[in-house]
């Protein structure tokens, strides 16, 4: 079976000629919905030292880290969660994690009013190094997040900053470490994620060289390997919307591992306020999308990004959905 696409984008990142690379991604795109990014200029040793940090974390015992829990955030939706404690279609996954967003301080328009996903990170005393690395990652992704974006939308024929006006000037920016403890760590769990898509326009990841992620194709599953220095990108439902279902947001899972595993996915979604409308030329295909791993269909929505967003993390986290009711007004 055909595996992941690897594509180096150092040339079109840096200024020179991007019609390769774009139209490279464009067929990413169509076929598999996944693609590797190399040369993306994200310094390694950014990325080692958080993974240092990150594990310094995880290794320390449970009442510490419940320090940074997330029912501390409220409808800021970050903090620690713990093994088991992130469902996936209603099933414990086996990993435990950290969720983070952009940095809202207190005067922030959204955080002041109360909006769900808005607001400040919950950071660890310890380790102390933990805080500035992910802020420094954040702000790297959310560029190359919007470079890729810029490339996709030269492979689909438009403008290169078309995401940038009309979707993402002021994007929803989402982080997440994730550990998978080796398989049995968490009995209830039969993956360390099951099958799903991912909600917004773009994920980047980062992961160790364990492995286990694993995507679905028309041929069957396939392996999304370690590539060293890389990202791994994939589309998330709104680009599937954008481009009528030219475009796939493509299933994917992880296979409990073996050992520990690592993983640092960066989400750039779509502005909280924007309305989803199609691409220019990328309407109504006339095609019936295939069937989805949950059963539901992206096209059957209207609303705002914001709204399609929280009702997917009400389920991913049931216990704590009533803090994602966005105060009126606001």
């Amino acid at each position: 079976m055909p595996g992941i696409p690897v594509i180096d984008c150092g040339g079109a990142l840096a200024g020179g000629d991007a019609t390769e690379a774009a139209a490279a991604i464009d067929a990413a795109c169509r076929e598999h919905g996944f693609f590797v990014v190399t040369g993306h200029g994200i310094d390694p040793g950014l990325l080692t030292a958080l993974d240092r940090a990150a594990r310094d974390f995880f290794a320390r015992p449970a009442a510490e880290k419940a320090a940074i829990a997330m029912a501390r955030a409220g409808a800021a939706w970050r903090g620690w969660f713990p093994p088991g404690g992130e469902l996936t279609g209603g099933v414990p996954d086996g990993k435990e994690g950290i969720y983070f967003g952009r940095e809202d301080g207190p005067d922030h328009p959204r955080a002041r009013a109360g909006t769900p996903l808005h607001g400040p990170n919950l950071f660890p005393d310890e380790p102390d190094e933990l805080a500035p690395l992910v802020l420094e990652l954040l702000d790297r992704l959310t560029e190359l997040g919007q470079e890729v974006l810029e490339l996709v939308a030269l492979g689909l024929g438009l403008e290169r900053d078309w995401f940038r006006r009309h979707l993402t000037a002021d994007p929803t920016i989402l982080f997440r470490i994730f550990h998978y403890p080796p398989a049995g760590a968490v009995p209830e769990a039969t993956w360390g994620v099951q099958e799903h898509t991912d909600y917004g326009l773009l994920t980047l990841l980062a992961q160790d060289d364990v492995g286990g992620l694993e995507v679905r194709t028309p041929s069957g599953w396939i392996e999304a390997p370690p590539v060293p220095d890389s990202f791994v990108c994939n589309l998330g439902d709104m680009l599937e919307r954008v481009t009528g279902g030219v475009y796939r947001s493509t299933p994917h899972r992880v296979r409990r591992p073996p050992r520990g595993r690592l993983s640092f996915p960066f989400f750039l979604d779509p502005s909280w306020d924007a309305r989803i409308v199609p691409v220019p030329g990328f309407g109504d295909t006339g095609a019936a999308p295939p069937p989805r791993w949950d059963g539901r269909s992206v096209f059957d929505w209207d609303g705002t990004y914001g709204e399609y967003l929280s009702d997917k993390v009400a389920r991913v986290f049931p216990d704590q959905a009533a803090s994602l009711q966005e105060p009126k007004g606001s």
